[in-house]
């Protein structure tokens, strides 16, 4: 696989009620395709979300951010742009990381989440030294983390439950 040179083509998701800003990477090139976050069909994050939430899994990108906004969660990428192979966090270089502050000048954000160890060592390498935010780390809910079951991503997720209510 050739390495690409992607630049991050999401808006934030976000509004003045947001509390919680969730962080990955940089979107997969399936969720590139498709034109919305954690949008790989086998990607868990809207089945996770859905079930510490008790509602169905939001489908199609309109009703994923209609959730992510009902629920006080703001969504963006650690990255603004970076070499990578594929979806391959670990082959990432070149890292140039988003300036967050559009979304922390805009909404009262209580608390920071990564998903995933790639996403969690480029936001204390780049992004905490700026802000002074540190960020709390959950698994990757994507297909390449296979080893982590459903049911113990729910359980690292449900920490989002004691900023939102």
């Amino acid at each position: 696989m050739k390495t690409e040179r992607i630049t991050h083509a999401f808006d934030p998701v976000f509004n003045s009620e947001s509390r919680i800003l969730v962080l990955g990477t940089m979107p997969s090139p399936k969720s590139r395709e498709l034109g919305f976050y954690y949008s790989h069909p086998r990607n868990r994050f809207w089945p996770v979300l859905a079930d510490i939430f008790g509602e169905e899994i939001p489908k199609t990108p309109e009703e994923r951010k209609n959730f992510a906004l009902r629920h006080k969660i703001a969504l963006w990428d650690v990255l603004k742009e970076c070499d990578i192979e594929g979806a391959s966090d670990s082959s990432i270089k070149n890292a140039v990381p988003n300036d967050l502050s559009v979304i922390l000048c805009g909404a009262d954000i209580k608390a920071v989440f990564t998903t995933g160890t790639t996403a969690a060592k480029l936001y204390k390498k780049f992004i905490e030294p700026e802000n002074g935010i540190p960020a709390i780390a959950l698994p990757s809910t994507s297909p390449a983390n296979a080893k982590v079951k459903f049911e113990e991503l729910v359980e690292e997720y449900k920490i989002i439950l004691n900023f939102v209510n």
